[in-house]
């Protein structure tokens, strides 16, 4: 199943991405895709006996690209009767070169290796969150031990029907898109899918606790397996539009399970994760589409800071990038 032209590779320092740089060059090769590996290192600044756009400024700067652009070509030296690899050495600051060389050039993927971990233990870093947040094409970042193939990948869904009907079409859009891409690379991976919805009976505390509109617990029971059928027929609706768009011949090559779960999407969604140890979560990080700088809802961002494995992160047909390009 072809699904990207253009993947960008971003490369981190050491020897840990060279597995995520394999998924790169294979992606591509199955996708017939162009493959653009880069680097991006800090702009040298003008310091102590350095004037800035100086001689020793500007040598220095043209130093560290010409020693990074080394290191690219030796890694992708084993590539090079598999794909005609592009690759090149951005200065600045990494989410800002990675999105704004998106722009320029039109990747559809970008993929790169997690950063390590910062001061407060968080699986992303900054420049991570950053992309995640404001890239506007599918960011994957792939945690370097993760399994080659993977085995289990998880795709998170929100097909809840309580939105403003133009906030509903887009994460209608979304969740069609989710699952595309989470099918295409179930079957890449060869791996089971396992598709998530949590769902809220809204209310039901109150129904069944309150002080001033407790109910019998039959009537509460009643209410919340009627709302339990109705996202069961909702994601039941999303199973068959996606069947409809990519074939039988691809749903059934994928070993499907569907997930319905009881509770807040930010608190489930990680405990499945970690219940069925996923190697990759598929999901969206944004709903919304038309503001500019709109970038991610709390829900996604309290999920990808507690899952502790690979993401491929998705925006919205429509999305719009805050960050702009350079004069």
């Amino acid at each position: 199943m072809q699904r990207f032209k253009s993947i960008l590779y971003v490369i981190e320092p050491g020897e840990a991405g060279k597995p995520a740089l394999e998924r790169a060059v294979t992606l591509a090769e199955n996708n017939q895709a162009s493959l653009t590996v880069v680097g991006v290192i800090p702009r040298v600044a003008a310091g102590i006996g350095l004037a800035d756009g100086g001689s020793i400024s500007g040598g220095l700067q043209a130093a560290m690209v010409r020693e990074h652009e080394a290191r690219i070509v030796s890694l992708l030296e084993p590539y090079h009767q598999r794909l005609d690899v592009k690759h090149g050495v951005l200065t600045g600051t990494t989410f800002l070169e990675v999105i704004r060389a998106v722009v320029r050039n039109g990747h559809d993927l970008v993929i790169k290796c997690p950063e390590s971990r910062d001061w407060m233990d968080r699986f992303f870093a900054s420049d991570d969150m950053h992309l995640l947040r404001k890239c506007p094409c599918p960011v994957w970042l792939v945690k370097p031990e993760a399994p080659e193939p993977y085995q289990r990948i998880m795709v998170a869904v929100d097909v809840d029907d309580n939105y403003p009907a133009s906030e509903l079409q887009t994460r209608r859009a979304l969740n069609a898109l989710i699952m595309e891409m989470a099918v295409a690379l179930a079957v890449s991976e060869f791996a089971e899918l396992h598709v998530a919805h949590a769902w809220e009976a809204v209310g039901e505390s109150a129904m069944r606790h309150g002080a001033f509109m407790r109910q019998p617990e039959d009537k509460v029971d009643a209410y919340v397996e009627q709302v339990r059928q109705h996202h069961t027929r909702l994601l039941d609706i999303l199973m068959h539009e996606v069947g409809v768009k990519l074939g039988a011949d691809a749903m059934n090559y994928v070993k499907l399970q569907l997930h319905l779960l009881k509770g807040q999407a930010r608190k489930e969604i990680p405990a499945m994760a970690k219940r069925l140890d996923v190697d990759c979560v598929v999901m969206g990080t944004v709903a919304r589409t038309g503001i500019r700088g709109f970038i991610m809802g709390n829900t996604a961002e309290t999920i990808l800071e507690q899952i502790d494995c690979s993401v491929l992160a998705i925006k919205p047909p429509g999305f719009e990038t805050p960050v702009v390009l350079e004069d």
